[in-house]
């Protein structure tokens, strides 16, 4: 019985996809170290005692169990040199971004990684960076969370001046910092 329940679960986590309806550490590089406890597990994001809830600080990214996916995509991305030139010469005064990711989602756990390096080299400042976690059914435990209107994550919401001016749904039609920066450039 405990076999058919899990393999329902497998089945389920399967098909809802990234589609479907807490220590705090400081890395200060650009590169970030995984632990031996993280390289030494096998972790399955479908277990929801691993999923991060709610308001998410980024640093709690760099901890187990999501160290090892976060460091790897964080160190292996290399952003377009071009764009990232472009990036780096927009003006930040006004802008805000939110993040809406699953931990479960291989989605998010590609995308958010290669997002935190586009913003860890343009210098955007973290307090200025609103991370929130959701369940496998895009919910997340925050009063006014279903105003976003989140179907798919990971969802990067950027606003200008507390406007939404855009969003980059699920995964990028050019590159994160190309699409990013096509937004913010038509601001």
């Amino acid at each position: 019985m405990r076999h058919l329940f899990i393999s329902c679960i497998l089945i389920l986590g399967l098909l809802a996809g990234c589609k479907s309806t807490q220590k705090s550490t400081t890395v200060p590089s650009t590169q970030v170290a995984v632990s031996d406890e993280m390289a030494e597990h096998v972790w399955d994001f479908r277990d929801a005692t691993t999923w991060l809830l709610g308001d998410i600080k980024p640093d709690w990214l760099y901890n187990a169990p999501h160290g090892e996916w976060f460091s790897r995509g964080f160190n292996e991305y290399q952003p377009d040199s071009t764009a990232m030139a472009e990036v780096m010469q927009l003006d930040t005064t006004g802008l805000r971004i939110t993040i809406v990711l699953g931990t479960w989602c291989p989605d998010s756990r590609r995308e958010v990684p290669r997002f935190m390096k586009i913003v860890n080299i343009w210098g955007y400042p973290k307090d200025k960076l609103h991370m929130i976690g959701v369940d496998i059914d895009k919910v997340a435990p925050l009063g006014d969370f279903s105003l976003l209107g989140i179907q798919r994550v990971p969802t990067f919401i950027f606003y200008e001046n507390n406007i939404e001016v855009g969003r980059i749904i699920e995964v990028p039609v050019t590159s994160l910092e190309q699409d990013m920066l096509k937004i913010l450039k038509k601001k």
